[in-house]
């Protein structure tokens, strides 16, 4: 099933800029297609009702000249959340299987540059009904002063849905009611994840051992049926109880296989056994055989928290956890310190030495350090400590001190790091402790090397070296701006020779990077620094680098090529050239803006190019010169295009304005081309006889004997004296001719939804709401609005404003009437205008009453409200008549303004409301109507309802 809607944006009033010019306005939302539901809340926005699955499809129309662009946008349903990220930019947004997560507000933004953006908004409400999940929980608890035990059971039904689900409850096909059966309750219990019901069941009973279900209904809403799920409960029920066939951790090598067995001790029904990773998803060389997992030959990325689980839907489900840990063991790095306490940086007889060794490792604390001299084991003495865990080190962190250091200490230590009893090879490294072999290392930055440049797109090299010391430790390098980052988004990379190489170099990589000796792998002592500039250079940054420039010929032009940036900021170079061909000119100054000024003729229109270049490179500002006419643009709310001609042909009026016109050469006429299946059916030029398009004003041509119902391409092309711009394209198609309503006899009573072709205005603030006595909410203000409608009956609607919260005073709510076109009557005879009777019921009952206008509102080049009639303040508790005459000088709509008052007693109703041709007959009653600019007060009339197509009219003929 795909659903519709049609977003519409009212036509207003040209801007000052020229009649056909005028921005997108505020929408107006039709339904199109089918719907499981469509609504108006309390705030003026429609709701749209879909089911989960069905295609959404989401239709902005919308009227503006010149053409508005559309975007789609979409929040989460908070109005203070921001627009997506990704915007949609298209008159239709489809959605197909639309899901749960999807609904929320959407937005239709409309813009074509000219006044404000239109924005209109939609909610989304997706409709679902998920399986319920039913659980069953027992409870024992002894009976004081008895002999026997009370054992309840709750039987509880959760299902996730929208809207709310209602539950029913039967004991095998049964109906459960608690008012029938002292040994059941029925609830709802407080905080609960989804809507959830609770069957009671106390003192089982030998009945109560039978088939229960749990039913679920929404009430067939988008047609979802109802769902439910069944339980047996017996005396043997129980929850389920597991037990794991391995410890808790569980440490291997990689490549073995690991073997998890989850075994059932207890339960009924029979429990579900599932296994889980917390990872995600079960590694790829994972096989499940019943409660038994296998992880086959395993990985360090296979290593994690394995759950199994055991689910039978009575009590909690049992669940155990086994965590994998894969032996891992990698860099072996070590350190030599000197005497800390002496501030030493060099070895020293007679004072303390520390050697610290350290591997990356999983698990770590089992990783076993052995420590050698001279190739022998090396054990706890007064002059040399082991430690197998280093306090003062990272984690994990081997040390031997030498205490007192003598001669004989001199020698070649090893660290030996392994995981006993594992296959993974060991790992050594060894430490020569001598006077000669251990001293403070000296970085230096290469002559030359303080400041790298390298072009853009380039590589760079900086280099940072250790030209004394022993041992070399590796080089480490940053940025020195904290916020700033090392490429691949490191904050720290590693170099082994102290040479960092940059590929690909962009500009944002520029600036003062920090070289610092490693506190591994050497001397733990103060770290030496020392910085190196990067300095990218690039060719000039230019601006434009393309403009369209258009003058009429014969006139001076003036083009100018900026420079924003370049590094070197000095300039080598500047150069004009047209069609490629080099201008020769006086060498310009560099320092200066490039500028060129000539005289545009018909023979040199062109392009020209401005090329600026520095040491590294050359950049170009590319202008396309001519004298050639804007584009047309084609106006598409032209309205009623089609006329109906005589032997199956039509007419069709194509309208168009033209982009800035006095920008170039006078206008002359333009290039029609009229083309089906991309055969030229007419091509012929239309002469403007002289007079010059303005800008922002239409320009019409009809274009006759097409065949019905056939579309067509046209395209149009402005011409001047000289040359004929570029050629636009539109399909222009057959469509049934508007017919506008025609006033009748008939009242509206507001009885269908479609309210007889009313429509809400979308530049007032909010809305007329439609009810009747059936519908009226039940916690509304007493003092104020009708009690039913104009007739007395509960069933009958009328249209009212509710002044409650969340409006203020002064807001407006704004009802149109369809648009009448009185060309389409003739008056009296002899008579200029035809005369027409407006007549309604009102209803202003309220202390804080506010204003109730009529006004007419006449379509021409622009529209022209008026107030005929007003009404302000408490007018009883009754219904009361009002009616007068209009004599309207075009396509006329009764506007009907409802203001809000100062406070919330302020309910303002209208009813049966009617328009007729000729004037209003005179009654014996008095109309209590207060009438601007000297009308008469004349009795009420009724008219004809009109279909929803009168709302597509907006605009005169």
């Amino acid at each position: 099933m795909e659903l519709f809607w049609i977003l519409l944006f009212s036509s207003v009033s040209p801007l000052a800029g020229g009649q056909g010019v005028y921005a997108p306005a505020n929408a107006q939302i039709v339904h199109s297609g089918a719907a499981c539901n469509v609504k108006d809340d309390n705030i003026s926005e429609r709701i749209y009702t879909i089911k989960e699955n069905d295609t959404l499809v989401l239709q902005c129309i919308v009227k503006g000249h010149p053409r508005p662009e559309i975007r789609w946008t979409k929040t989460a349903g908070s109005a203070s959340e921001k627009f997506q990220e990704r915007p949609i930019y298209n008159e239709t947004l489809r959605i197909k299987s639309i899901q749960r997560g999807q609904g929320g507000r959407y937005y239709c933004k409309a813009d074509n540059g000219v006044g404000v953006a239109a924005i209109k908004s939609i909610r989304v409400d997706v409709q679902y009904l998920d399986k319920p999940v039913l659980t069953v929980h027992q409870t024992i608890s002894d009976v004081r002063g008895s002999y026997y035990q009370e054992k309840t059971v709750f039987l509880r039904c959760t299902v996730n849905s929208n809207p709310p689900a209602r539950f029913i409850w039967k004991r095998g096909d049964m109906l459960i009611e608690q008012s029938k059966d002292n040994g059941v309750d029925i609830y709802e219990p407080l905080y609960t994840q989804g809507e959830t019901k609770v069957l009671k069941l106390k003192n089982l009973r030998p009945k109560d051992f039978a088939d229960y279900t749990c039913q679920v209904s929404v009430r067939n809403v988008c047609s979802i049926g109802d769902k439910s799920v069944t339980f047996r409960l017996t005396n043997g029920t129980a929850p389920p109880m597991i037990r794991l066939s391995v410890n808790d951790t569980v440490v291997v090598d990689p490549g073995q296989d690991v073997q998890l067995t989850c075994e059932v001790t207890s339960g009924f029904p029979p429990p579900n056994v599932t296994w889980s990773c917390s990872t995600g998803k079960l590694p790829l060389s994972a096989l499940v055989r019943g409660a038994t997992l296998i992880l086959r030959a395993v990985t360090p990325t296979d290593a994690g928290l394995y759950n199994c689980s055991a689910v039978n839907n009575v009590g909690n489900p049992a669940r155990k956890n086994v965590n994998v840990v894969v032996r891992t063991m990698s860099n072996l790095t070590f350190q030599i310190t000197p005497d800390s306490n002496k501030d030493s940086e060099s070895i020293q007889m007679g004072r303390d030495l520390k050697l610290s060794c350290h591997v990356d490792a999983t698990p770590q604390d089992k990783v076993n350090y052995t420590w050698y001299k001279n190739a022998a084991p090396v054990f706890n003495s007064d002059s040399l400590i082991l430690l197998r865990s280093d306090p003062d080190m990272a984690p994990g962190t081997s040390s031997l001190e030498i205490v007192d250091m003598k001669f004989r200490d001199l020698a070649t230590y090893s660290c030996v790091a392994n995981f006993p009893g594992s296959r993974i090879p060991e790992l050594r490294v060894d430490i020569n402790i001598s006077q000669s072999s251990v001293s403070p290392p000296v970085l230096s930055v290469p002559p030359g090397g303080q400041v790298v440049n390298v072009r853009e797109g380039g590589t760079a090299e900086l280099v940072c070296l250790i030209v004394d010391g022993k041992p070399r430790p590796p080089i480490l390098w940053s940025r020195t701006e904290k916020d700033l980052l090392m490429p691949a988004e490191k904050t720290v990379v590693e170099t082994p020779d102290g040479r960092l190489r940059l590929k690909n170099v962009s500009r944002d990589m520029m600036g003062a990077y920090r070289c610092q000796t490693a506190p591994y792998n050497g001397l733990n002592i103060k770290r030496r620094e020392a910085q190196v500039q990067l300095n990218v250079q690039y060719p000039p940054i230019l601006d434009p680098v393309f403009q369209d420039v258009r003058y009429r010929n014969y006139q001076m032009v003036t083009l100018r090529c900026a420079v924003l940036r370049s590094n070197p900021p000095r300039l080598t170079d500047i150069r004009w050239y047209r069609n490629g061909e080099f201008i020769r000119m006086p060498m310009p100054d560099l320092k200066e803006t490039p500028e060129w000024k000539f005289k545009l003729e018909p023979t040199n229109n062109g392009s020209y190019e401005c090329r600026v270049s520095n040491t590294v490179g050359t950049s170009t500002c590319t202008f396309n010169v001519s004298a050639q006419p804007y584009d047309a643009e084609f106006y598409f709310d032209t309205p009623n295009p089609v006329r109906i001609l005589k032997g199956n042909n039509y007419s069709y009026t194509l309208q168009w304005t033209q982009r800035d016109p006095e920008a170039t050469d006078r206008i002359i006429g333009y290039w029609i081309n009229i083309r089906k299946n991309k055969q030229s059916l007419l091509s012929k030029q239309i002469d403007l006889k002289g007079k010059e398009p303005e800008r922002g004003v239409l320009i019409s041509h009809t274009i006759a004997d097409l065949k019905i119902p056939l579309s067509y391409e046209v395209r149009l092309a402005p011409i001047t004296t000289y040359s004929t711009g570029d050629y636009i394209s539109r399909i222009i198609q057959y469509s049934e001719p508007y017919t506008y309503p025609r006033p009748s006899d008939n009242v509206c009573a507001f009885e269908d939804e479609r309210i007889c072709g009313f429509s809400q205005d979308r530049s007032d603030i909010f809305d007329w709401t439609r009810q009747n006595h059936l519908t009226q909410n039940p916690k509304r203000s007493a003092n104020t609005g009708p009690e039913t409608d104009r007739s007395g009956t509960k069933e009958g609607y009328y249209m009212f404003i509710e002044a409650s919260w969340p409006r203020v005073q002064g807001d407006k709510a704004r009802l149109l009437s369809p648009l009448f076109n009185v060309s389409s009557v003739r008056g009296p005879k002899g008579s200029g205008r035809v005369p027409y009777c407006v007549s309604y019921y009102y209803h202003m009952k309220g202390k804080h009453i506010g204003t109730l206008n009529v006004l007419l509102r006449v379509r021409s080049i622009a529209s022209v409200d008026t107030v005929i009639w007003t009404k302000t303040g408490h007018q009883g508790p009754d219904w009361q008549k009002a009616y007068f005459d209009i004599s309207p000088s075009g396509p006329f709509q009764i506007v009907f303004e409802g203001i809000r008052g100062q406070s919330f007693e302020g309910d303002i109703a209208i009813d049966d409301v009617s328009i007729t041709i000729g004037k209003c007959k005179q009654q014996n009653t008095v109309a209590s109507a207060v009438l601007i600019g000297g009308s008469r007060s004349l009795p009420l009339a009724s008219w004809l309802t009109f279909g929803l197509s009168c709302l597509l009219s907006l605009l005169y003929r």
